[in-house]
């Protein structure tokens, strides 16, 4: 085998330091996230600069760079709260957050890559604390859960608007009560709900009582006005009117006898 000429070996040599720098200095950023870039002999953090993007980067051996996920991202966290009476409610919230794109050398450096710990929980926690002892049970389990998901977002979204955090939404998605508070509840709303159906019988029950006594007493009316209307007189003429009528009707033979009490004819006999 033969040896390699003395110029060979230093060449190796820089070839491999070359390789490991390439090497160590290689960064690559996958999609949804961002860099932020660590200058040891530069200042630190670089915050005047927009993070690294994605893709394939080459820094210097001796600087750093941390990597954060800067896409739209899910919390879910249980809480233990107390109502305005002091009963506890669990409440299961879920929030949609992401770091501020451009603003990501300033979170790492003011808060740090825990900022989900050291900011935004506590932050929902107290806000929910906050929010949920302005309301009863009652209130908790029936009509006021959009209301309370929308204040906790935004005391949230108000306490945490200069941290570097983009907060889209909360989300409540469970109050859980004690056992015998939501059957009592229950059995409340229950009662409420037939109260209400009953007076709605009844009600209905009334106008249509009402509407046969208006019905009945228009007849009435009627009746009266049609009678004092009625003379002797009418009723003699309407009666040869119906008299000549049927004296028309082919399927009859009209016999005259003569009159009765009233004046009017008798008719007698037919086919």
């Amino acid at each position: 085998m033969e040896k390699l000429p003395k110029i060979g070996v230093p060449v190796v040599i820089g070839l491999v330091i070359l390789l490991v720098i390439i090497t160590k200095s290689a960064i690559t950023i996958d999609s949804g996230e961002a860099g932020v870039l660590y200058k040891t002999f530069g200042g630190g953090v670089v915050t005047d600069e927009p993070p690294l993007g994605e893709g394939f980067h080459l820094v210097a051996p001796w600087n750093k760079v941390y990597v954060y996920e800067v896409r739209r991202q899910e919390l879910f966290e249980k809480m233990k709260v107390l109502s305005s009476n002091g009963l506890d409610i669990q409440l299961d919230a879920s929030a949609w957050y992401k770091p501020r794109y451009n603003d990501v050398g300033k979170l790492h450096q003011e808060i740090g890559e825990d900022y989900l710990q050291r900011i935004l929980l506590p932050t929902i926690r107290s806000a929910a604390r906050s929010v949920v002892g302005r309301y009863t049970p009652e209130q908790l389990y029936s009509s006021k859960r959009d209301a309370i998901q929308s204040e906790i977002f935004e005391e949230t979204k108000k306490i945490i608007k200069d941290q570097y955090i983009e907060l889209d939404e909360i989300l409540v998605r469970d109050v859980t009560l004690p056992n015998t508070i939501k059957e009592a509840i229950e059995r409340k709303l229950k009662q409420e709900q037939e109260s209400l159906e009953y007076e709605f019988r009844l009600v209905t029950a009334t106008k249509e009582a009402e509407k046969v006594r208006i019905e009945a007493q228009g007849k009435a009316d009627a009746n009266k006005i049609l009678s004092a209307s009625l003379t002797d007189k009418i009723l003699q003429d309407k009666g040869i009117d119906a008299t000549i009528e049927l004296s028309k009707s082919p399927n009859s033979k009209v016999i005259v006898v003569g009159s009765g009490e009233s004046g009017l004819p008798l008719i007698l006999g037919n086919n």
